[in-house]
């Protein structure tokens, strides 16, 4: 058993991990940015028996186009609906919660909650790997599956030793929109949007994107939304009118793109007249970072990655005999092995094991 680091270990870097085990060769995500121009290389992967989706973020599928079309791509079928790439036109489906065989190996999944049909992954059974891709325990819309236990664990850790909850850090947030808008909040359309329309709609109007909107439907017609927030999301698709580009500007508006790059959002923030917060990863060079910089909008975390409390908690279900985690920083990686005491987090991009012995660490000169 072997996993590569194709990407997305020691920097917010996109996802590309792959897994060989059992004689197959499984390529978990294959993602873009998030900061522009990020794309893994797969120059030098050889072949590929498949490609397995966790979710369709663009950090997670926006490099598919590197991947040659003769390797079967796998995908829950909200994340093939949805279709952030073009190439998951031709994915398999994938159980949002269940157990399927792939290129010979067992491959369990379970809801992973950070974005509709995102789902983690197990491969190999209690003595392989288990890839949690991007996951929360804090969204009221989506739900989380427990995870099960795993020899190795590729595991989110895109905010290192952060420790707030959601209820404390969503404060600032909810203060603002206490001031009546218009509040602009750009993010993407299969993510936050959701968990953030049902908490400001408590405090003044909300109105969704068409993209948000479209992501709405198909979550609930996919039965992707919690019982508790099913009826409150159909509400709001129901008595709301869409967000435009040109509509007028109050109350609270969730547009896409996340960094204003595109859509909804790039018009809104182009037409200025609403205070503007960005709640995820800023990335370099877009609008959203140009507009942070000069004191035009502002970031204000809302929690979709586990918190330190949530690593520990996973660290204790799944018992792994060594943690790689995913999407952090590498002078980073030092500070949460410190937090994650008594849990062997690995520092090295490749990581071979027996699935009957301890991981060992790959000797400093496998360093990509």
């Amino acid at each position: 058993m072997r996993v590569t680091a194709l990407s997305g270990f020691g920097t917010k870097g996109p996802a590309c991990f792959l897994v060989e085990i059992d004689g197959a060769r499984l390529l978990l995500d294959c993602g873009e940015g998030p900061d522009a121009g990020r794309r893994p290389d797969l120059s030098g992967v050889g072949r590929l028996d498949a490609v397995l989706i966790s979710h369709g973020h663009g950090d997670h599928v926006g490099a598919l186009d590197l991947v040659p079309e003769d390797a079967p791509l796998y995908a829950t079928a909200p994340v093939i609906a949805i279709a952030g790439h073009p190439a998951l036109a031709r994915a398999r489906p994938l159980p949002l919660a269940g157990e399927t065989t792939i290129a010979g190996v067992r491959v369990e999944t379970g809801r992973a909650s950070h974005a509709p049909g995102g789902v983690w992954l197990r491969l190999g059974g209690a003595e392989g790997v288990l890839y949690t891709g991007d996951v929360t325990a804090e969204s009221a819309v989506y739900p989380l599956d427990p995870f099960p236990p795993a020899h190795i664990v590729i595991a989110d850790a895109a905010y290192g030793t952060w420790d707030t909850p959601l209820a404390e850090a969503a404060l600032p947030l909810l203060a603002r929109a206490r001031a009546g808008g218009p509040l602009l909040l750009p993010c993407p359309a299969d993510g936050r949007g959701l968990d953030m329309a049902l908490a400001l709609a408590e405090i003044l109007p909300v109105r969704l994107d068409p993209a948000h909107r479209r992501v709405a439907a198909i979550a609930l017609a996919h039965g992707l939304v919690a019982d508790a927030a099913a009826g409150a999301v159909a509400r709001l698709l129901a008595e709301t009118e869409p967000l435009t580009e040109d509509a007028p500007l109050f109350g609270a508006m969730i547009a896409a793109g996340p960094n204003a790059e595109t859509g909804v959002a790039a018009a809104l923030l182009a037409r200025g007249g609403a205070d503007i917060v960005f709640t995820g990863h800023v990335a370099e060079g877009t609008p959203a970072a140009e507009a942070v910089a000069a004191g035009r909008a502002t970031f204000l975390r809302w929690n979709v990655h586990p918190r330190l409390s949530d690593l520990r908690a996973l660290a204790a279900r799944t018992r792994p005999q060594a943690l790689m985690p995913a999407f952090l920083a590498g002078e980073r990686v030092g500070e949460l092995a410190e937090a994650l005491a008594g849990v062997r987090v690995v520092e090295s991009l490749v990581l071979e094991a027996s699935p009957l012995t301890a991981p060992r660490r790959t000797p400093s000169a496998a360093r990509r």
